[in-house]
């Protein structure tokens, strides 16, 4: 017995070092945090259970029977944020460069199975070479396991991916499928090639960081959500995003505390509008005034800035925003901000999340460059998901709806459940100069009737009452009543029953 307990602790210890001191020292010497560490520091104290640390490949071939390392460079298991369970694992660079065998990818497999079984959240965290060369097909079929696993979890529960150092090749498919992917500047990167294939195949030069790094991913691709500035910002943003996350779709999000009252008023939003239509303001600011304590996360804050997307509270209970932003493109929709907003929409009625939608959108934008990229699918995604989505949707217009784009944000035609409308609210077909000059195209010669023909259709359509008028605006409130409006609305909807057709899926227009 004492010999199996003294085996126990080597083995115990070999783990815990990982690929030793040194490739620990390095690792530290890049500005980067161990596998463990980052664990630690992701969970509650205390809270970790780990699975599978006394693990090992099995492959013999290059000289790999000789190299075998406890745990094979990845860590698993489970643990609490905030007390809420969560399933993690986290690769470790100092071992084999995080490289996936077959092994590893069994253990990663193991907790995400566990994960759907008992219906709780997985986070992974990445930094890995890639599939292990020695392996040869064994590991690309691990990976092929993990992206089966990523498919089927994928609305079932919350997966976030945490890129925190190398992820390339056929790695970059398994976060692409999870649901947010947070990633870290200057120390994670990933690509499907490196920039030494893209310089043989292309000819083109380029840096890893320019390639695939977490600036050019978090506001040119779109592929990440957030650009962290380090390892602990990383980790502790994605305690604090946790909180806002259900734990399956079974579960409603959680309720959190709250002393900001439901009724207060905000005075300052009755001016938000400017009185010049083609003035812009900042939709961040309503947002933040109206959600509790003005606590807003926002995701893909610096991709297809025309439409914010995140999470807010009310009453204490998660509610995901969707907003146009007249700052940028006037508010415009286009292809980046159409399939941004659909997917967000997406995970939102995947999870019993309820969608507010701020609308200010004078339509989609214009010119051979969106037509050629294909605006009409890709904007259709956007209509579809809010089409799709069941779960309850408040919608506010705070100035111009216009044209299709009116009705793609949550209208009341896609079953929107509350439509407001503040006075400065604008619902037609398009704006007042461009309908004048196609209704009364005899009097383009004439400034004096264009304009007087102009403010004639800004008054009788430049306003919310038209649509008031046929049940498509519910009611027009006063800024200042915003929040307690919503939050009303929010919670005479909490019980909403929705199902649509039986099918077996949808073909969403990809």
């Amino acid at each position: 017995m004492q010999d199996i307990l003294q085996q126990l602790e080597e083995k115990r210890a070999a783990a815990l070092l990982g690929g030793g001191q040194k490739r620990i020292d390095a690792q530290h010497a890049k500005g980067k945090l161990t596998a463990r560490e980052r664990i630690a520091l992701l969970l509650d104290t205390g809270s970790f259970e780990e699975w599978d640390m006394f693990v090992e490949h099995r492959c013999a071939d290059f000289g790999m029977a000789d190299q075998k390392v406890t745990g094979d460079g990845v860590i698993t298991g489970y643990g609490t944020i905030n007390g809420r369970l969560v399933f993690v694992f986290s690769q470790d660079f100092t071992v084999f460069g995080g490289s996936l065998s077959e092994a590893h990818a069994e253990k990663i497999c193991k907790v995400m199975d566990q994960a759907m079984k008992v219906g709780a959240p997985l986070i992974g965290i990445n930094d890995s070479g890639g599939a292990r060369i020695q392996e040869g097909v064994a590991s690309l079929g691990g990976y092929a396991e993990v992206f089966q696993r990523n498919m089927l979890a994928s609305g079932v529960v919350p997966q976030i991916s945490l890129i925190m150092g190398p992820c390339a090749g056929g790695a970059v498919y398994s976060p692409a499928i999870t649901d947010f992917v947070f990633m870290v500047k200057d120390s994670s990167y990933m690509f499907v090639t490196g920039p030494d294939v893209v310089k043989t195949v292309t000819h083109e030069e380029v840096t890893a960081e320019q390639l695939g790094g977490a600036m050019t991913h978090s506001s040119k691709s779109g592929v990440a959500d957030l650009a962290l500035e380090n390892d602990v910002e990383a980790l502790l943003g994605t305690r604090r995003f946790f909180n806002f996350l259900p734990a399956n779709n079974r579960e409603k999000p959680p309720i959190w505390p709250c002393e900001d009252s439901p009724t207060r008023e905000e005075p300052s939003l009755d001016t938000l509008v400017p009185d010049d239509p083609a003035k812009p303001y900042d939709i961040k600011e309503l947002i933040a005034k109206i959600a509790d304590e003005g606590d807003f996360f926002e995701l893909q804050p610096d991709y297809a800035r025309n439409i914010v997307i995140g999470f807010i509270r009310m009453e204490g209970s998660t509610v995901g925003v969707v907003a146009n932003q007249p700052m940028v493109l006037a508010g415009c929709l286009d292809i980046s901000s159409s399939t941004k907003g659909a997917r967000f929409v997406r995970f939102c009625d995947a999870f019993s999340i309820p969608i507010l939608t701020l609308v200010d959108v004078p339509g989609f934008m214009p010119g051979t460059a969106q037509e050629y990229g294909g605006i009409i699918r890709h904007g259709a995604k956007l209509l579809y998901a809010y089409a799709e989505a069941t779960v309850p949707k408040v919608t506010l217009i705070t100035r111009k709806a216009y044209g299709g784009a009116y009705d793609v944000m949550a209208s009341k035609h896609l079953r929107g459940d509350v439509n407001l409308a503040w006075p400065s609210a604008e619902i037609a077909v398009m704006g007042p100069k461009g309908a004048v000059e196609i209704i009364f195209r005899k009097d383009i010669g004439d400034p004096a009737a264009i304009a007087a023909r102009t403010e004639e259709y800004r008054q009788k359509f430049a306003n919310p009452f038209i649509a008031g008028s046929r049940g498509y605006i519910d009611d027009v409130i006063m800024p200042r009543q915003t929040r307690a409006r919503v939050c009303r609305s929010l919670s005479m909807l909490r019980e909403k029953q929705l199902t649509n057709p039986w099918r077996k899926h949808g073909n969403i227009p990809l």
